[in-house]
């Protein structure tokens, strides 16, 4: 072999190995960047940046080994053309699954919830166990472990109902026409005043005449408490509101049919034997 072609390949080599070790160096060193860069931010969630601290490893790695091979004469044109096309069939032939992961990092940068919430996303309802890039781990109350598809929940609407500190309590209770209303009112507030969970903010409890029903008069029941007491809260007022009615000679209708009729009576002639 020439000598001067063997001076330009070992030149060749040489300069592939500092390329390669170069760029092997500075892609742990920007991934590790951009993974540091993403946990100091408290908008974006450690596994998200771990996720795209890998991307710019990986991608930074690609275009090392490109370089590298452009260094001995290998046409690159048309290996990142083959690379393109080769992405492209990948992406269709796994686009459900890129789907759920672009709505794993839309749920994980944008947060419309958090382990511990209690959220109903994609047609089912439970506490939120875990949030990783394809799927979502929900728990229902009766701790069924359910496994969502990421994409089936950034698609549909998502109801936190973690989200807010406190939350209001909706009650409707329906007394007889022949109870007094004045009796059956202070009934509610007492009961109401008793239990220190309900607070005064972000409004004060409400309690009104609301409906005229075919058999009862309704009042809606309206009161503010924290989040995590919402259920106990709505059990309690329920069973205290019906045993202060009780002890207060209230009544609580109870839907009754009368059926009314008119008796009527025939007579049947029975034929004559002989």
């Amino acid at each position: 072999m020439d000598a001067s072609i063997l001076a330009a390949y070992a030149v060749n080599v040489a300069v592939a190995a500092a390329i390669l070790i170069v760029g092997y160096v500075f892609a742990g060193w920007a991934g590790s960047a951009v993974k540091s860069m993403g946990e100091r931010n408290e908008r974006v969630d450690n596994t998200l940046a771990s996720f795209f601290g890998s991307i710019i490893r990986y991608a930074i790695l690609a275009m090392v080994a490109i370089a590298v091979l452009d260094r001995f004469g290998v046409e690159t044109t048309s290996l990142v053309a083959l690379i393109g096309a080769a992405g492209l069939a990948i992406g269709l032939a796994l686009q459900g699954t890129l789907s759920n992961l672009a709505a794993g990092v839309m749920l994980i940068m944008f947060r419309p919830f958090k382990v511990g919430d209690y959220v109903d996303a994609g047609g089912h309802s439970g506490t939120v166990k875990g949030i990783a890039l394809f799927t979502t781990e929900l728990a229902t109350v009766d701790n069924v472990q359910i496994i969502m598809p990421n994409g089936a929940i950034w698609g549909s609407p998502i109801v936190n109902y973690s989200a807010h500190d406190d939350r209001r309590v909706d009650l409707v209770f329906g007394v007889s026409y022949d109870s007094d209303l004045k009796v059956a009112e202070q009934a509610i507030n007492d009961v109401i005043a008793a239990d220190q969970r309900v607070k005064d903010a972000p409004a004060a409890p409400f309690v009104a005449v609301t409906n005229l029903g075919d058999s009862s008069v309704d009042f809606t029941v309206r009161v503010w408490c924290d989040a995590a007491d919402y259920w106990m809260l709505k059990f309690d007022l329920t069973r205290a509101v019906k045993e202060k009615f009780d002890a207060t000679g209230v009544d609580i209708p109870f839907p009754t049919t009368t059926v009314m009729g008119v008796a009527a009576s025939a007579s049947a002639s029975i034929p004559a034997t002989q």
